[in-house]
């Protein structure tokens, strides 16, 4: 992802310890996608922009052989601390091709809160269609476009570059809006097979420990999330 987006130094120590209790992350979209993911007990699957390593470790917890990849040497770090030597961990820019994997060398890839921070989609996008086997799947999560549109305004179909701070105030963290139309188009046009689509509401454990943001996140949707295949 383009240097001004990904979660370097201070920003990457902020967000690793974030995922661990964020609402968002560990109640919303990890419980969404790891259901989606299902079965994945002897799987090589690709964490695409792994970040502290969070998804790493749950889907090695789940029996997969997993490697992560991320741009962010600090929030690599985070990852080698939580899952040691268990999964191969490396620091590639997703800008550019995924030019340590082999052909349909993966049977699964996730790619959890990183599709909208990237410029070279399309190129990540026909990446992933050659690393993953034939009738592999992909996994990716967003920002739910009525979100978007509703904390910035504008047009629903907006498409610009935006600045979003994060709780703490000291920080903030830059994504491209896109409406459901061209993330979706986007996923189908680099030649994948949609299987679900699904708008993550939060797990009960969230409610005993905030009520109010459970309450919140099962009126007005936060994320997407897709299960693809490709053919």
């Amino acid at each position: 992802m383009p240097q001004q987006t990904a979660y370097h130094d201070a920003l990457g120590d902020y967000f690793a310890g974030h995922a661990d209790i964020s609402p968002y992350n560990a109640y919303t979209d990890r419980p969404a996608m790891l259901e989606l993911a299902g079965d994945v007990a002897g799987a090589r699957v690709l964490d695409v922009g792994c970040g502290g390593g969070h998804y790493t470790a749950d889907l090695l917890a789940r029996g997969a052989e997993v490697v992560g990849v991320d741009g962010s040497a600090t929030l690599l770090e985070h990852a080698r601390a939580r899952v040691g030597e268990r999964a191969e961990l490396r620091l590639h820019d997703l800008e550019e091709p995924l030019d340590f994997a082999g052909d349909a060398s993966f049977d699964g890839a996730v790619c959890a809160l990183v599709f909208h921070h990237l410029t070279r989609r399309a190129q990540l996008l026909g990446e992933l269609r050659r690393v993953l086997r034939p009738g592999g799947w992909l996994l990716v999560s967003t920002t739910h476009p009525t979100a978007d549109w509703r904390h910035f305004g504008g047009s629903y179909y907006a498409d610009d570059w935006v600045d979003l701070p994060l709780k703490s105030g000291s920080f903030s963290i830059r994504y491209q809006r896109m409406p459901l139309e061209t993330f979706l188009g986007e996923l189908l046009t680099a030649g994948f097979v949609l299987e679900r689509l699904v708008e993550p509401r939060p797990v009960p454990g969230l409610r005993e420990i905030d009520e109010a943001r459970y309450d919140k996140l099962h009126r007005t949707p936060s994320f997407l999330s897709v299960r693809l295949t490709r053919p």
